[in-house]
Order: structure tokens, then sequence, then C-alpha cells
């Protein structure tokens, strides 16, 4: 299969501080991939990175065959102003913004695909409501209609499922198992082990450098968990980014 996201040598990091290391690996394309380990791992560091949110201290990220348009990212819940007076259709069809621009308007047929996202997610009779009176579940919906409207090829959820009820997380695994049925590659920061061992056949184990990626089941194992919790306890956070050894 075709690699959609390719990782050479990567380090990515803040103010020269690094918190993922040479980076090798790939991750093919219609891939559903859960990206897991502990605090500190370098988890939703790695898909900023994707998302061109942070530049590499060094080394690369390649893109086969995928635009930065093509790429939809879901942030952190926690990451949202919730206080920002706007409306649930607003948000959705901001997921248009790249094709018609910030400041473009909606047409019939992008009005229609806005309500049909929003009935996707179980949102129906919510267009008009304040982001400020929706429910963590009810955000957690939006933002995933959000996606369904950019019809991207790559999709990144950063830790979609945290805090949010059982059925919409039910709810919301099935749109994911959609756009897997779609050969979409998806990429998720997940830290529920027995959800992904469930739901999602591909992980990278991270620890600031990969543990481990492949089946999910040969990589989740205590072995490989002890050795990732090991490596965060003892990692220096006060790190230069190094080069990689002869």
């Amino acid at each position: 299969m075709t690699a959609a996201i390719r990782f050479d040598d990567l380090t990515l990091g803040y103010d020269r501080h690094p918190a993922v290391h040479h980076l090798d690996g790939e991750v093919e394309a219609g891939t559903l991939l859960a990206i897991c380990g502990p605090n500190g791992a370098g988890k939703s560091t790695l898909l900023k990175g994707i998302v061109g949110a942070l530049a590499p201290l060094s080394g690369a990220i390649s893109l086969s065959r995928v635009k930065p348009r093509d790429i939809a990212y879901l942030p952190q819940a926690a990451d949202i102003d919730r206080s920002f007076p706007i409306d649930v259709f607003d948000v959705v069809g901001m997921g248009l913004w790249k094709r018609i621009g910030l400041f473009g308007g909606f047409s019939a047929r992008d009005e229609e695909k806005i309500h049909d996202a929003i009935a996707a997610v179980g949102l129906r009779g919510f267009k008009r409501r304040p982001i400020a009176t929706l429910s963590g579940g009810q955000l957690q919906r939006m933002l995933f209609a959000r996606l369904l409207i950019q019809d991207a090829a790559v999709i990144l959820l950063d830790e979609p499922f945290t805090a949010i009820d059982s059925k919409t997380t039910s709810d919301l695994l099935d749109l994911v198992a959609r756009w897997r049925a779609e050969k979409r590659t998806v990429l998720a920061v997940l830290h529920d082990l027995d959800l992904v061992r469930r739901h999602f056949p591909q992980t990278l184990l991270l620890a600031r450098q990969t543990i481990a990626q492949g089946r999910t089941e040969a990589v989740l194992t205590p072995e490989n968990l002890l050795k990732a919790k090991a490596m965060i306890e003892s990692f220096d956070r006060q790190a230069h980014a190094c080069e990689r050894a002869a």
C-alpha cells in the first residue's frame, strides 16, 4: 500500500526542547491508527507536526499525494473557546473555509451539506444553538460534523472521546468506522487502551520516540507499555535537540 504520511528522522519540540525524537516510519493510506503512550509522550505534538502547526526541529514529515487542504484536524476539546458567540451551524460551516475562504458565503448546496452533517452526528434541531450551551458530548458531535464536511483524505483526532458519554462515544466511533470503510487515513490520540484494542487495528506506541508500531495486539503488550512508562520517567525535560548518532 502507498504511504500517506512518512516520518524521516523527525524531531519536534518547543523552544528547542525536543518532545518527539528521531521518529522514522510511515502510515499507510487508509490506515486506522491509534497513537498511544504515557502523558508527555509527544502524541499531540506529533499531530501538530503533521498538520503543519509545528515545524520540525530536524528531519521531515512527507505527505504522499496529500495536500494540506486534504487534512482535517480535531484538537482537544479543551482547546476550544466555548465563550465565543457562535452557533452550531456556523462552526460546522467552518469546515468549508479551505474551499470558499474565510469570508466566502455559503451556497444552497453548502447549506445542505452543513444540515446533513449536523443531522448525521445526531444534532438535528441544534443548528442555531450557541456553542456555550452545549454539553461536552454535543460539542464533540458538532466538531465531528465539521470534520464530515471537510471530506478530507487524512483525519487527525486528538483525544476525541475524552470526557464524553458512552452513547456519544459509540456514535462517533461509528463515524470513524465509516471513514475507514471509505479508505480515509485516520490517526487518533487515545488513552483508553481497551477502546483501542476493540476498534483500532493499528497502533503507534510513543514515549517521545517509537516504542512499537504495527498490529495493535502486538504493540500494546505489557512489556512495551512498561518500557514506554520507564522511558518517560527517565526523560530529561531540559534536554537540547540532539543529533542522530553516526
